[in-house]
């Protein structure tokens, strides 16, 4: 799958992943014999090796590495071989130990790749000892589970799920200083573009501190599909297969953001963006006052600026129209290789780190992401152990999965994120914008369609 430069989620877990303790290139072999796709199961009692496959972010790695730890105290017969690699070995990994047949029994898998993985034949689908789909549907949102369905057959457990919608960073001292009230409380966009723009600081021509920073790969496609759904359009086009961003919902939204970097001017997005000052990193400079991106940064903030004391707090953002609707990833989950020797063992595994709702919320707790679980999502004592969880956790019921792109991640960084950017910074207009992405899009689709 491609990626645009647009630093962005997964962007920002390889770089994590490079930076993280201990040499893991040992890992990138397979440590094991390879399985043949027996789908059987080790008689009773006899030992059975599970191997674990995930990336290198560390908030990841722990949360993986206590979970499994308390299923082998749990299994004694149970060995589990956790490899971690940096985020591109991780990608790459995959694919070719696929073609191999030497992938690992399970795998810790974007919920919005898993339909493209199935659609090849690559995946198991989930035992129904232990759920089925229709149970899945009760247990979980379907934002995060839909991307695991193909064809009507559950291919995976979600542990998380993926939106950066509902909720934004914002500086209290900031605001404190600009005498804006805090925390805000904006019943529409305009109400928050008008406290960014007293907000927004420029220095000799060059902008040091952003109002509002939108500008990242995951938060222009969010605020895309978020604002085409709200104001009461459909980026799929009739087929259900190919898009159309040529609607006039479409062209609002882009010209909306537009307008906040051009008109407004709280955000320079030559100066904050995914390539140079990112929303990511620069809140916790103190050089934006509000920041879009989703509650899973801040346990990266707080760990990556120890010494930033802004007192902050991760608050409602607002939405078009009368309701919220938006579209959001399947997040972080758990899939079984169809060539494990332990197919039964493999899904019990999983299910033991995503549908337990102990184990699910401490997996949230450890890696600070928001629960795909119901149960977990709407127990109100989470909010104790992630207490910036609150905005977020109130927008779950009124998602939807972002559906089959056929690559996410190209539709979402190289064709959406990359050219609103160039748009935003005067390249082309919002007109040529459209098009482009629209003729990309389609073009993408296309020759996925005919591979």
């Amino acid at each position: 799958m491609s990626e645009s430069s647009k630093l962005s989620r997964r962007t920002f877990l390889r770089m994590a992943g490079l930076t993280a303790a201990g040499a893991l290139a040992a890992a990138c072999a397979p440590t094991t014999t390879p399985t043949e796709a027996t789908g059987g199961q080790a008689p009773s009692g006899e030992k059975v090796t599970l191997r674990l496959w995930s990336h290198q972010n560390p908030s990841f790695v722990g949360a993986n590495e206590q979970l499994i730890a308390k299923y082998k105290d749990q299994n004694p017969n149970v060995e589990i071989k956790y490899e971690n690699f940096p985020y591109a070995d991780f990608i790459t990994n995959i694919q070719t130990s696929m073609a191999a047949k030497t992938e690992a029994d399970v795998m810790e898998m974007f919920g919005s790749w898993v339909q493209s993985y199935a659609k090849g034949g690559t995946l198991a689908v989930v035992d129904e000892s232990v759920t089925t789909l229709a149970k899945a549907q009760e247990l979980f949102y379907a934002a995060p589970l839909d991307g695991y369905v193909w064809e009507g057959k559950l291919y995976g457990l979600p542990n998380e799920y993926n939106l950066e919608v509902g909720g934004v960073l914002a500086n209290k001292r900031m605001f404190d200083e600009a005498g804006l009230t805090y925390p805000p409380t904006w019943a529409s966009w305009d109400e928050l573009v008008a406290d960014a723009k007293k907000m927004t600081k420029v220095e000799n021509n060059v902008m040091t501190v952003a109002g509002f920073d939108y500008v990242t790969g995951d938060g222009l496609g969010f605020l895309f599909w978020e604002g085409i759904l709200e104001k009461g359009a459909e980026y799929f086009a009739d087929d259900g297969v190919h898009l159309n961003l040529l609607t006039p919902q479409a062209k609002e939204t882009v010209q909306w953001m537009y307008d906040m970097a051009n008109k407004d001017k709280v955000v320079d997005p030559l100066t904050f963006n995914g390539d140079v000052n990112w929303v990511g990193t620069s809140f916790f400079q103190g050089l934006v006052a509000i920041g879009y991106i989703g509650p899973w940064i801040v346990p990266e903030g707080r760990r990556n600026y120890p010494d930033f004391k802004d007192p902050w707090d991760h608050v409602e953002s607002p939405h078009f129209g009368s309701e919220r609707k938006f579209a959001a990833d399947s997040g972080w989950g758990k899939v079984v290789s169809p060539n494990t020797k332990n197919i039964k063992e493999a899904w019990k595994f999983s299910a033991f780190m995503t549908m337990d709702p102990a184990n699910h919320r401490q997996w949230n707790v450890a890696t600070g992401t928001v629960p795909a679980l119901k149960s977990v999502a709407e127990d109100p004592t989470l909010l104790n152990d992630i207490n910036w969880l609150g905005p977020s956790l109130k927008v779950l019921p009124y998602g939807r999965y972002v559906g089959m792109l056929q690559d996410r991640d190209y539709i979402w960084y190289t064709v959406v994120a990359t050219h609103i950017t160039e748009c935003l910074q005067n390249q082309r207009s919002v007109d040529e914008t459209m098009q482009l992405m629209h003729d990309e899009a389609n073009a993408l689709i296309d020759s996925k369609i005919k591979a």
